[in-house]
């Protein structure tokens, strides 16, 4: 397929290497067939395909789509030279993040270890296969021009979404070992280091948690007893606080908060593996649709295995001195007084946060990462630490934002037994009290000190995880 393009496609003046508006201009003329101004779906597959280059399934749709800009189901000459621009440059930055000795050639063990470095484990043998499929001219390695003729219009750039096409053209035989998280290889599961990597997410959580225990608590206090007749400060609710209880009090609730992180990993990971196999399709291999859908469900069996936790946790963080001795107290005084049904108060909206926070967390985190590669990204396509941590905050705010009143919500059902002369409603209607006594802002009470948290805890989490992987001898 590749040679027929390069006879027919590259050597025609239509060389793509300097990028040129001309190059693009040509391109663009030969598969706007009907000259009308615009390549489309049926345009672009014929055209290439007569020029020897054959899209894999689905591509030409994910090319137009991808470049479109004003939704008019094709690409005009400037959408069609921004499109292949942006791509040529992506596929630049995966090529220089596997040639890892910078030589400008890529050959089979850079590979095998770069796919090595994401969890996919191959043997040389198909890492040469993989090599083969790309290497034009015979020689074993490949150069930066085959790599972009192979990958011009695959509508994959980065290394993830060319192993997905690997594993679709059957080109690499993987079965289900590519990593998302909470996800792990075969070899991983056999080794045991799936374990390690739990224990050492695990510990990053509580340590995380305990760090940020104090803000965690003020938010809580916030989002219960704060109103527009009681404005609680920062200062003023930590001052309180102290006074109330000693700067022990600042970390109530923190050890429920830990306690939890095991169950609920071990559940939605448990969970996660057992959907996967249930949607699963053609001998066990899960579509990318699959995997969100058996996410989102672990997602939700963990947490709502581990919901009484969360009410504890609620209860015992507005506690008053002597009010509950412990964890166990606290749960036998809620049966006993309250009934089961108390331990899953606040549940639905609960449930209903995840949809938001999760959505747009990730989107936000992709379009940023995207965005900072796109503009500044010149040797590698990996952004560094930093920027994947300042992408982290953003997305996980604005994730907070949209879903924030569902948590305010959650805690003031979790806490409605508690507050004496509180009323007890359900969602509506306390969504809808909230907004006619304290307006739309309300529902976003306690949100400062939830925002203080997510560096300070996103920077912990990290840290430590770094070093449990290395003391548990999980190598990176």
């Amino acid at each position: 397929m590749y040679q027929a393009a390069r006879k027919v496609f590259f050597s025609e003046a239509l060389c793509l290497s300097d990028s040129t508006a001309k190059s693009y201009e040509e391109l663009f003329a030969k598969l706007d067939t009907n000259k009308d101004g615009i390549v489309d779906v049926s345009e672009l597959k014929a055209g290439l395909s007569s020029m020897g280059i054959s899209l894999g399934k689905g591509a030409a749709q994910k090319i137009v789509t991808s470049g479109d800009s004003d939704g008019n189901a094709g690409l005009d000459l400037d959408e069609f030279s921004k499109y292949l621009k942006e791509h040529e440059k992506k596929l630049k930055l995966t090529f220089k993040s596997l040639d890892k000795n910078n030589d400008g050639r890529i050959d089979y063990k850079e590979i095998k270890q770069s796919l090595s470095d994401l969890g996919v484990g191959v043997s040389e043998e198909m890492a040469q296969k993989i090599l083969q499929s790309i290497d034009v001219d015979g020689t074993m390695t490949v150069d930066w021009s085959e790599w972009k003729e192979h990958f011009l219009f695959s509508a994959a750039s980065d290394l993830q979404e060319i192993i997905r096409y690997w594993k679709h053209s059957t080109v690499l035989d993987i079965g289900d070992s590519l990593t998302i998280p909470d996800e792990f290889t075969e070899e991983e599961k056999t080794t045991g280091v799936w374990w390690r990597q739990l224990a050492a997410g695990a510990m990053a959580g509580a340590v995380s948690r305990t760090g940020t225990a104090p803000l965690d608590r003020m938010k809580v206090f916030m989002q219960v007893h704060g109103s527009t007749s009681n404005k609680i400060s920062l200062v003023g609710g930590f001052k309180q606080m102290i006074k109330e209880g000693g700067m022990t009090s600042l970390w109530r609730g923190n050890g429920v908060n830990v306690l939890k992180i095991a169950p609920e990993t071990a559940i939605k990971f448990m969970a996660y593996e057992q959907y996967k196999k249930m949607l699963g399709q053609e001998s066990g291999k899960v579509k990318p649709h699959e995997r969100f859908i058996a996410g989102s469900l672990a997602g939700a069996t963990a947490q709502t295995a581990i919901y009484p936790m969360e009410v504890m946790k609620t209860r015992l963080t507005l506690r008053k001195t002597g009010q509950y001795s412990g964890m166990f107290d606290c749960a036998k005084k809620i049966l006993k007084k309250e009934g089961v049904k108390a331990f899953f108060k606040g549940y639905i909206p609960n449930i209903l946060g995840i949809i938001p926070y999760a959505g747009i967390d990730l989107a936000v985190y992709e379009s940023l990462k995207n965005a900072w590669l796109a503009r500044y990204a010149k040797d590698t396509a990996n952004p560094g630490i930093l920027v994947l941590l300042g992408c982290g905050t953003i997305s996980s705010t604005c994730g907070q934002l949209a879903s924030y009143p569902l948590a305010l919500v959650r805690t003031r059902m979790q806490a409605q037994a508690s507050i004496e002369g509180s009323e007890q409603v359900n969602m509506t209607k306390l969504v809808k009290k909230i907004v006619e006594k304290e307006g739309m802002l309300g529902l976003y009470r306690g949100i400062l000190p939830n925002f203080m948290k997510v560096i300070p805890a996103v920077s912990i989490s990290y840290v430590v995880y770094e070093y449990m992987k290395s003391g548990l001898g999980i190598s990176k």
